[in-house]
């Protein structure tokens, strides 16, 4: 998997991605902290406002921000959001209000919603062959991975020198790195895009995914992954403290199972995917997923014994390893659905479709668990997940045939 970044173009592309990822590590860190500093016992209010506030950026912004600048090269593209929002980051230390912590947020995310799909579209162009761009996915991965692990635990160790204003310097050294390995890498000659209408752009992305089976799937596919995160991301310092009553260290310990999980997969999957298709590995994830979240169920549904910790252990990796088998092959899909020309589209389409999944299953993690436990929770959650599992299954049939790239209507014409 290592061999990949002997391309020295990608092997800069993917450092910009681990310096931006540390970066916006410390940067959820330092932002809890501020919004305690500036609401006190309302900081929950702030940091949750702040997370939707994200979630509508990458939902809405995205497709946006791409139709927008459809013929603006990517290169200057990925220098100017990294340098937005470095700009942000470094604005951040001096808010006195909420509502400031607000709009710095959304213009902070809308430039990681066209950073992002961008960086992604321009990964396939710099490594053509389907084999290398494989473990480059599964590099991609591991770095997401290990960044919420090795984040935090950054950040605590700084904590221990420094303010946690400052934890903002290393966000904006992080996003100014980044901008500076793009600039440094050399990229292939991609053709600007031809004039188009602007609605035509902003819907193109969508537009692929209606056309292609496999993409369709995959938005299937999408809501099934969002049901398992959800409970992770919003249920496991509940479970962990709230159910279970041990210690805040083992909020970090299950979530590190998950990543673990993620993790291994990761490492494993290049080899696993030269020998299955992407569909079997991916439904065979999709499908796990449901089973997981009713181990979840089972766990915590009953009286909590001598077992209980241990199980929960066992069953935040297998969804973290379910996870990464549906999630780390799916690019895949959107570049053989793609073009050189309408790829970014349907990137950011990608991105914003699966981000509004989390948009339903956050709250309903969060509702029924505190309405009803994390057993209702767990259960309604499994459900979805497995209505969607099944939705993914029946839209990418056994008789599928590969992808093609699909081309707008008014490209055809052309």
């Amino acid at each position: 998997m290592i061999s990949v970044l002997r391309n020295a173009s990608y092997a800069k592309l993917f450092s910009a991605q681990v310096i931006a990822l540390v970066g916006t590590g410390l940067l959820t860190v330092a932002l809890g902290l501020l919004a305690f500093d500036i609401a006190g016992g309302d900081a929950g209010i702030v940091v949750a406002t702040a997370l939707t506030i994200k979630m509508v950026a990458y939902v809405a912004v995205s497709p946006l921000m791409i139709a927008i600048t459809a013929r603006i090269p990517r290169k200057t593209l990925l220098i100017a959001a990294d340098l937005t929002r470095a700009a942000v980051a470094l604005s951040l230390p001096f808010v006195t209000e909420a509502w400031q912590i607000y709009i710095l947020i959304f213009l902070l995310q809308s430039a990681s919603a066209t950073f992002t799909p961008t960086f992604q579209a321009v990964i396939p162009e710099v490594l053509p062959d389907e084999r290398e761009y494989t473990r480059a996915l599964s590099l991609s991965r591991l770095a997401y991975d290990l960044e919420s692990l090795v984040s935090p635990v950054l950040a605590a160790a700084l904590l221990t020198v420094i303010s946690y204003n400052n934890l903002f310097i290393g966000t904006v050294v992080g996003f100014i790195g980044s901008a500076i390995l793009v600039i440094a890498t050399r990229f292939p000659e991609i053709r600007p895009s031809q004039p188009v209408p602007f609605v035509s752009r902003l819907t193109r992305g969508a537009r692929v995914f209606l056309k292609t089976a496999e993409l369709r799937s995959l938005l299937a596919m999408n809501l099934v992954v969002a049901t398992s995160t959800a409970m992770v991301i919003v249920n496991t310092v509940v479970l962990v403290q709230g159910d279970l009553g041990r210690p805040q260290s083992d909020v970090a310990l299950l979530l590190a199972a998950y990543g673990a999980g993620s993790m291994i997969i990761a490492l494993l999957l290049p080899r696993v995917l030269d020998r299955l298709p992407d569909r079997r590995v991916m439904l065979v994830g999709a499908g796990a997923l449901p089973v997981g979240l009713l181990g979840a169920l089972a766990l915590t549904a009953f009286p909590v014994g001598d077992a209980t910790w241990s199980l929960l252990l066992v069953t935040w990796l297998f969804l973290g390893a379910a996870t990464s088998l549906v999630m780390t092959p799916s690019a895949r899909l959107l570049r053989r659905a793609s073009d050189e020309e309408n790829r970014p589209a349907v990137f950011a389409a990608q991105f914003s479709l699966s981000h509004a999944c989390f948009m339903i299953t956050y709250p309903i993690a969060g509702i029924v668990g505190a309405t009803w436990g994390l057993w209702a929770a767990a259960a309604t959650l499994a459900v979805i997940g497995a209505a969607a599992a099944v939705a993914a299954a029946l839209a990418w049939r056994q008789t599928h045939r590969p992808a093609v790239p699909q081309r707008a209507p008014e490209e055809v014409e052309r």
